[in-house]
């Protein structure tokens, strides 16, 4: 495959070796290099340093704290923290500029709630609340009054997060990490893992599409959509698929009054404010996995799917053009929803970081600083992500997260 500027690896060997730099990749690099300075070699290798398919490019940019695991609820707080502190973190790395400010649009989500879905929707909410957050249960009528723009009759209620939930500049996060992260050693180069030597149980070199053997002490796979493309070259599976996600921007002819909160319909189509536009889209996954390269469009999900959803949840929604679409890919978790995040028990150097089935943006900081931390200090010293570990994979104990997207 071509690259843009290609470099060759300035060393033969690294101590660590990160497939995949998007926004995981580029999070667990800016941590190491917070936790090592210029005491560990470090190589990032990122097939697309364009990052025109990278799933981080292609988000919907979220974050949220309605989630049904106490640790997801843990990890997007302090997402939420280091959204909100990212320019002044990002400042010394910007000397002759301002620092990135990621605009974060704190204007919640709400979830609607089925009838036969209230009792759950109650329990998650008292979690929530129970950890700081502040979302709250609304039963129809009340959920009406403040958003009467909604319909609500075929409702048990909302789960509205007002405060700590909205959208950011997912790009604005990468380059920010990426930039924080080379200018602290952290190498970086345009090239593709497409095979790892072994021996005695350990990766001991990934050789690139280049030609290039490159030794290794540590590999962490984090490949998004790819990782078990990537977990394939140690002798290893997970089961971590592609997934699409059709995102469409359209313009309404009946504006929506007041501050509209991301709306997450029963049918899993989502819409959120854009400007004087929306964002909406959906993950069907009746349509199976796709393949690596696809990320071919498909118009008529926003007419047979998206657009008779909204129209129901939003009757404003009657009269709709579409402006831009695009098509990403959910690193999809078949097992449970959740990351994989850890050593392997046999493969001893390789490091998961993988699965987060759509959360992967909002879960990076976290997840970077734990991989960080299980390299360079042996253990989890902030959240402890151990439910994540790779060893509930063979042994098919699913750690579910029900709030998904």
């Amino acid at each position: 495959m071509p690259f843009p500027k290609y470099n060759p690896p300035a060393r033969r060997a690294y101590d660590i070796v990160i497939v995949g730099g998007a926004v995981v990749g580029s999070s667990t690099a800016y941590w190491l290099s917070r936790k090592l300075g210029e005491n560990a070699s470090v190589l990032v290798v990122e097939r697309d340093s364009t990052y025109e398919f990278s799933s981080t490019a292609l988000s919907t940019s979220a974050i949220r704290q309605q989630y049904s695991n106490p640790i997801n609820v843990k990890i997007s707080q302090f997402g939420i923290e280091f959204i909100n502190g990212f320019a002044d973190r990002m400042a010394p790395f910007y000397p002759n500029e301002p620092a990135p400010d990621l605009g974060f649009r704190e204007h919640g989500y709400l979830y609607c709630i089925s009838p036969q879905g209230v009792d759950a929707a109650r329990e998650r909410v008292d979690l929530q609340r129970s950890l700081g957050a502040h979302t709250v249960f609304l039963e129809p009528g009340p959920l009406k009054d403040r958003f009467p723009w909604l319909n609500v009759e075929d409702l048990g209620g909302g789960a509205w997060g007002a405060q700590g939930e909205g959208w950011f500049d997912s790009m604005g996060l990468l380059n920010g990490l990426r930039r924080a992260a080379r200018a602290s050693g952290i190498e970086y180069i345009d090239n593709a893992v497409v095979g790892m030597d072994m021996d005695g149980g350990r990766v001991t070199a990934v050789r690139l599409s280049t030609g290039e053997v490159v030794g290794c002490g540590i590999v962490v796979n984090a490949a998004g959509p790819r990782a078990q493309q990537v977990a394939a070259m140690a002798g290893l599976s997970i089961p971590v698929a592609p997934y699409k996600r059709y995102s469409f921007v359209f313009a309404s002819e009946t504006p929506i009054p007041g501050r509209m909160p991301n709306v997450i319909d029963l049918s899993g189509t989502f819409v959120r404010p854009e400007g004087e536009l929306f964002l909406t889209g959906n993950t069907p996954l009746d349509n199976g996995p796709a393949d690596y390269d696809d990320f071919s469009a498909r118009h008529e999900e926003f007419e047979d799917r998206i657009w008779p959803a909204l129209w129901h949840r939003i009757p404003a929604f009657d009269a709709l053009r579409v402006r831009q679409s695009w098509t990403g890919h959910y690193e999809y978790n078949m097992l449970d929803h959740n990351g994989i995040v850890g050593f392997h028990p046999e493969v001893s150097n390789f490091m998961f970081a993988n699965g987060f089935s759509g959360h992967g943006l909002q879960q990076s900081p976290a997840v970077g600083r734990g991989v960080a931390e299980l390299i360079v200090d042996g253990g989890f010293q902030t959240l402890d992500l151990t439910p994540f570990r790779y060893e509930r994979i063979p042994a098919n104990e699913p750690f579910m997260e029900e709030a998904v997207i």
